[in-house]
């Protein structure tokens, strides 16, 4: 006797070895034996042997004509024994049976499970139903397959290049564009970039960059809507001070100035000079709403994406030749000491005298050129008559910059210099990537540099705890310590920030470029209109849930800008590379297999560094280079003598992703498990 049983909706045969009251011993054909449950036995037989049954049964089910089938089956509850003998014939045989039992177990959508081995006809309209989705999936799947020979013959269909990005980035698996590319990579072996580069969906890399950025970022674009500057009806103050900005040649929004009055009396007063938005965007109003949704200004090479519309940007930036509305904090300053002693805070108009621009003095206001050991030179007559506050400005700068080292425990450290990106030949408003790059450098921590970013840093500081003792939230950014791994977190509540080595940092310098700057300038305002019972005033109170969603907006958001300006950044040096015929290099390792060039901003994977100790300079030539993925490699042809480098240990998670080409969202497992990852081409 044998046995034909259900196993997990699985139809299974075997010989009948014995029989307890509920449960069967079955042999296999396998020879194996198993226990079957008397409930999930199906059918019993003589013949065929199990080995020839179940061939034969799938064959003549296959036969069976599924609309016959549904006319012929009982209108009540059936066994498929009954479907058998009223399709087939009366009494069927043991092939006819099970094959009725595997069309209706293969056909859902016409027939319902009743029970083991019992079914009911579906509905008409319900079967109408399904057999009109299985035809439209039909449809689908030939569009798919269509869709997909296009591409593996070199052409892009419309649908899939209007759906590039999301396929790429944001894929709806379901979609059949995204089928198509995954089918077509499977079918053609290329990973899913070189796939539509080939078939024309990708022509410029440039654009490739750009439009998956707006696609990401700014799907509804970069404009502005129609917005009107609201005025400053506050009557403030004119300061008694000449103040100067220092920003490169390409800022627009300029956002702060300093000042210095009193040189020779013994106390000096350091003026901190900071647009004043605040004073007339008002949370929740139309400039708030752009503000807060874009949270920063973009920066890029050759171009940027603003914050605010200009039109409210030059109503509020620090322009040389006006008064300028500002939050100003003024710092007195022992002459000969450096002592600070205290601070004041006052909303005023600000004469602004100067927008000098560092990228066009560093040349010329050099440490030499403060500390008197050089002569004037080509400074022009307003810079010479500058250097006195300049040079006690820079002086000042130095000695904050070795307090804050006392902090920290240990010196900050500017090995590499900043790298400045100019493009020749811009046509319009923004480039097309045909442009000439020129990369030049900037030395950190050079005067200027170094005069603006200690006093932005004790704005930050110094607002930071006066927002603290007066009671009111602000946007703090605090790190817990210079521990390898420990990050810098935005919250709001006050902490020391250990890479700055402050007991408090609070942006609130850049209200014209970071959101999280304007909020925490409406913060000041109300600190600086009420003093010890701001907190009352302040438009944001203690947990305020807007304060918190406000910080996941931003870092969400600044993470994303910074990535791609590194990218473009990138993507610039590539071609840099490229238009100069570069093929070899020097660099220094940094980590494994990993060099930084020596005199381009650019980090790459390397072959052949096995062995050398990290911060040893080498001599690199270049491999391929592919603009789509951001990627190139290099192998190691030469070590060079000399010290090895000592490195900042911190950097190496930034200079892996800095390294890392492009990520997709794209499975490319499931275009081929053998295809190149698109993450890895080059």
């Amino acid at each position: 006797m044998h046995i034909l049983f259900d196993e997990a909706g699985k139809l299974m045969t075997g010989r009948l070895m014995s029989e307890a009251e509920s449960s069967l011993q079955v042999e296999l054909d396998s020879g194996k034996r198993v226990k079957v449950k008397l409930a999930n036995t199906l059918l019993r037989f003589e013949k065929p042997a199990p080995a020839q049954l179940m061939p034969a049964a799938t064959a003549l089910a296959a036969s069976m004509e599924l609309e016959l089938a549904y006319e012929f089956a009982p209108e009540d509850e059936f066994g498929f024994a009954d479907l058998a003998a009223d399709y087939f014939s009366d009494p069927a045989t043991t092939e006819q049976q099970v094959a009725a039992l595997i069309c209706l177990q293969g056909a859902p959508h016409y027939f319902r499970r009743a029970g083991k081995g019992r079914y009911k006809k579906a509905p008409a309209e319900i079967v109408a139903q399904a057999l009109a989705a299985i035809e439209k999936k039909k449809q689908i799947q030939a569009q798919i397959d269509a869709w997909a020979a296009e591409l593996v013959a070199g052409s892009c269909p419309e649908p899939v290049r209007a759906q590039l990005y999301k396929i790429l980035f944001k894929p709806d698996k379901n979609a059949p564009e995204y089928k198509a590319v995954v089918e077509a990579a499977r079918s053609s072996h290329l990973n899913p970039l070189a796939l539509l580069e080939k078939a024309g969906a990708i022509t410029s890399a440039y654009q490739f960059h750009w439009q998956r950025f707006l696609f990401d970022q700014f799907p509804k674009g970069t404009g502005f809507p129609a917005l009107q500057a609201p005025a400053i009806t506050d009557e403030l103050p004119v300061a008694a001070v000449q103040a100067f900005s220092i920003d490169d040649s390409h800022t627009t929004e300029i956002d702060d100035a300093l000042s210095l009055q009193g040189l020779g009396s013994g106390t000096v007063t350091l003026g901190i000079h900071i647009a004043a938005p605040g004073l007339a965007i008002k949370p929740d109003d139309a400039i708030d709403h752009v503000a807060r949704q874009r949270l920063s200004t973009v920066y890029m090479p050759g171009h940027k994406i603003t914050m605010l519309p200009d039109t409210v940007v030059q109503s509020y930036t620090l322009e040389a030749g006006r008064d300028c509305p500002a939050v100003s904090l003024y710092v007195s300053v022992d002459e000969a000491t450096l002592e600070l002693k205290d601070s004041r805070t006052v909303l005023e108009r600000v004469p602004i005298a100067h927008n000098l621009r560092h990228d066009q003095l560093d040349s010329v206001i050099t440490e030499a050129w403060l500390t008197g050991e050089a002569s004037v030179g080509t400074a022009s007559d307003e810079i010479a008559a500058l250097q006195p506050q300049l040079a006690f400005i820079f002086r000042l700068a130095k000695h904050l910059k070795a307090q804050r080292e006392v902090v920290r425990g240990k010196p900050e450290t500017f090995t590499r210099p900043d790298y400045t990106f100019k493009l020749q030949g811009v046509a319009g408003d923004e480039p097309d990537g045909s442009e000439t790059v020129l990369i030049g450098t900037r030395s950190r921590g050079a005067p200027l540099d170094l005069m603006v970013a200690e006093a932005m840093i004790l704005a930050n500081s110094t607002w930071g705890q006066w927002l603290a003792a007066c009671g009111v939230p602000g946007i703090y950014r605090s790190q817990a310590s210079l521990a390898p791994g420990v990050k810098v977190r935005m919250g709001t509540k006050v902490a020391p920030h250990a890479g700055i080595g402050v007991k408090a940092y609070a942006w609130s310098t850049s209200p014209l470029r970071r959101y999280v700057d304007l909020v925490n300038q409406w913060q000041i305002i109300a600190c600086a209109r009420h003093g010890t019972t701001a907190a009352l005033a302040a438009p944001f109170k203690p947990k305020d849930a807007n304060l918190f969603a406000i910080i996941s907006g931003f870092d969400a958001a600044y993470t994303a800008y910074n990535g791609f300006q590194n990218g473009m950044e990138r993507f610039w040096t590539l071609k840099h590379l490229q238009q100069t015929g570069t093929t070899e290099l020097t660099a220094t390792l940094i980590k494994d297999n990993l060099v930084r060039a020596d005199t381009l901003p650019l980090v790459l994977p390397v072959l052949g560094a096995e062995g050398l100790p990290r911060g040893a300079h080498v001599r690199v030539r270049l491999g391929a280079i592919d603009e789509i993925a951001l990627d190139v490699s290099g192998t190691v042809i030469e070590r060079l003598d000399g010290a090895v480098e000592a490195l900042e240990e911190s950097a190496d998670a930034e200079d892996e992703e800095l390294a890392a080409p492009l990520a997709l969202a794209i499975d490319v497992n499931e275009a081929e498990a053998g295809a190149t990852d698109p993450a890895s081409a080059s």
